[in-house]
């Protein structure tokens, strides 16, 4: 889409109208009631209207939950404004709740006063015992903070959708799209975008239903005198371009077809399926008319190992997975660091340990890819900091793992892979090419050698089958210049200390650290990966109020910016939140013995930014009083 021209039109509304900069809604029901759905036709919507935005899908493991029951309910959070959106929202504008269970789990995001729809139909004594109410809540007086709206959903759906002869089941799978037009109606959103997904994405009687349903939604709002009125929201300022809406892993699989181009390779990817990373060899497989070749390996060891490959064979070789898919790749990636092959190892983090939280955020794999491996085996770790940059950290993963001969290893998470927001799409002439060289034959008049390094200590990526350079690889330890295997200690010291030593150079093709807010004071906020909105939010709000507080966001874990040690030690705290319990602020205290403030949180979720407010204002009172 182009921003602010030719966006799709709401229907005009008879009812009076009101102007909002910022609205987060949230819709939640059954995991099979649709709800991921409905919130990414609302994001598709939002973003074609011009708005800023940002999502956060919440869904339990299971496929299908037993039906009406807590552990089952899926949830979908977007939050879209005329101004910068920076997180999901701390607090919800308006909840759908489909039945009594998504209601109760719900009911705590909903802010005072805000608007509250309810399916009616689903309040019944089977909903509310399954969801443990004793009495109902929408009459025992429990929801009077709130605007309540009650609307009879189902029986609405069900006669938008009679003529269609669907039966009961399939008109029931419509309700999902009655309240997703009842909600475009509230807040001006047009048809349009959904009208052509269903065009699209189904057919016959099917489509018919959809569509009677999405009107049926947008007709009740218009005529009920429950809703007084509707919300425009109009486009934000986004800088001028193509934009699209993306989710983090959509990113990822872009941003390696991008990569592969910019440096003249061609792109090979391999994975086993595992949620939350799943997606991007689904994405890519459908991406081989751009060069992507992708192959869903037997098992995670098979993914990394066919990688190897891969890499041997001169193809930009990538692979993803998460924590346990990780640990498994473990040998593996020491096998690629001995080899010195140029490997991206995208890590989705989820909740752990073990099988976990499957489905929930987490940010616990940070120390596992730093030094999760046999030996000595070091590689350069990157994290992307929000859902459109991951296309860019993948680029700079390749750039960095290309130069220096060695794996890199990119870290996501859930909430950042599945989360979305509008992303301006670069023109070709923007993103610098990637120069990779490989030697030829006769490339010099010196018998070639393997393992010669350049400035920056990378090896040669000798292609095999090129005449004259033929070597050996393995996983042994090689001896210095000729690659035969060595068990000399002296030459193993020097191996593993030159290989350590070219991860760091990294640290040359990185920029600094930058600090936004005071050069110097109370408090440092540093961040990384999908923390990056929250913490940028409550710095804000901090400074607002008068607080002596800068933020600094780490994309580069290791190395470090060659600046780090200098900026950290011109505050004299730092605070470093982290969906895990102290893995970067463990980090930060051993290696530049820096006073730091730890803020955990491992509930599967993201931080809200009023958490990360709070806690600042606590660690600077603190500090101002000691």
């Amino acid at each position: 889409m182009t921003v602010h021209a030719g966006q799709p039109k709401a229907k005009e509304t008879a009812k009076p109208t009101a102007e909002l900069r910022s609205v987060v809604v949230r819709v939640c029901g059954d995991s099979g009631d649709g709800m991921q759905l409905a919130g990414a036709q609302l994001t598709q919507t939002s973003a074609a209207a011009g708005n800023d935005l940002a999502t956060f899908p919440d869904y339990p493991a299971e496929i299908r939950a037993p039906k009406g029951s807590l552990g089952g309910v899926s949830g979908f959070q977007i939050h879209f404004a005329a101004d910068q959106v920076l997180t999901p929202g701390d607090e919800v504008d308006a909840l759908v709740a489909m039945n009594p269970a998504a209601l109760k789990e719900n009911l705590h995001w909903l802010k005072p006063g805000a608007t509250l729809i309810v399916d009616d139909d689903t309040f019944d004594d089977r909903g509310l015992r399954q969801a443990g109410y004793e009495t109902n809540p929408l009459e025992d007086g429990s929801l009077a903070a709130w605007h309540l709206t009650r609307v009879p959903v189902t029986a609405l759906t069900k006669a938008a959708v009679a003529e269609t002869r669907l039966g009961r089941k399939g008109a029931e799978q419509n309700r999902n799209l009655f309240v997703l037009g009842l909600v475009y109606w509230l807040y001006g959103r047009s048809l349009e975008p959904t009208l052509d997904f269903i065009a699209a994405k189904f057919g016959g009687a099917v489509a018919d239903a959809a569509r009677r349903a999405l009107n049926a939604g947008w007709s009740y709002g218009e005529t009920t005198e429950a809703l007084e009125r509707s919300y425009v929201v109009p486009p934000a300022p986004l800088p001028p371009g193509r934009y699209r809406n993306l989710t983090g892993n959509e990113a990822i699989a872009l941003g390696l077809i991008a990569a592969a181009r910019l440096s003249g390779k061609k792109a090979f990817f391999s994975a086993y399926p595992i949620t939350p990373a799943s997606d991007i060899l689904h994405y890519l497989s459908r991406l081989r008319g751009h060069g992507a070749r992708t192959f869903q390996a037997e098992d995670e060891i098979g993914a990394v190992c066919a990688c190897i490959g891969a890499a041997f064979g001169g193809a930009m070789a990538a692979t993803a997975s998460s924590g346990p898919g990780i640990a498994l790749k473990g040998e593996g990636l020491g096998l690629a660091v001995m080899l010195e092959l140029p490997l991206v190892v995208i890590d989705v983090q989820r909740g752990g340990p073990s099988t976990g939280l499957p489905t929930k955020t987490e940010q616990s794999d940070l120390l596992q890819v730093m030094f999760g491996r046999s030996g000595e085996a070091p590689l350069p770790v990157l994290a992307a900091a929000s859902p459109s940059d991951c296309f860019d950290i993948v680029v700079e993963a390749w750039r960095i793992a290309s130069r220096l001969m060695t794996p890199v290893v990119v870290l996501s998470d859930a909430f950042t892979a599945n989360g979305a927001e509008p992303w301006r799409v670069p023109e070709p002439d923007e993103l610098p090419p990637i120069p990779v060289h490989h030697p030829e034959a006769g490339d010099g008049d010196q018998p070639f050698l393997p393992y010669t390094r350049d400035d920056l200590l990378a090896r040669p990526w000798a292609i095999p089958g090129t005449p004259g350079l033929e070597h050996r690889i393995g996983g042994l330890e090689k001896a210095d210049l000729t690659g035969a295997v060595s068990y000399d200690p002296a030459n193993h010291q020097h191996m593993v200390e030159t290989r350590a030593q070219k991860v760091l150079n990294a640290q040359s093709m990185i920029p600094p650290l930058e600090a936004d807010g005071p050069d110097s004071g109370e408090l440092l906020v540093l961040s990384w990966g999908g923390t990056l909105g929250a913490c940028r939010r409550a710095v804000m709000r901090a400074q607002a109020n008068g607080l002596s507080v800068a933020h600094a966001h780490l994309r580069h874990l290791h190395p470090m910016p060659a600046n780090t040690v200098e900026l950290i030690a011109r505050y004299r705290q730092v605070l470093v939140p982290e969906l895990n319990m102290g893995q970067l602020a463990t980090l930060i205290s051993a290696r530049y013995a820096a006073k730091v403030t730890e803020l955990h949180k491992v509930q599967g979720r993201p931080f809200t930014a009023g958490e990360i407010e709070h806690e600042i204002a606590a660690v600077v009172d603190e500090g101002e009083s000691a």
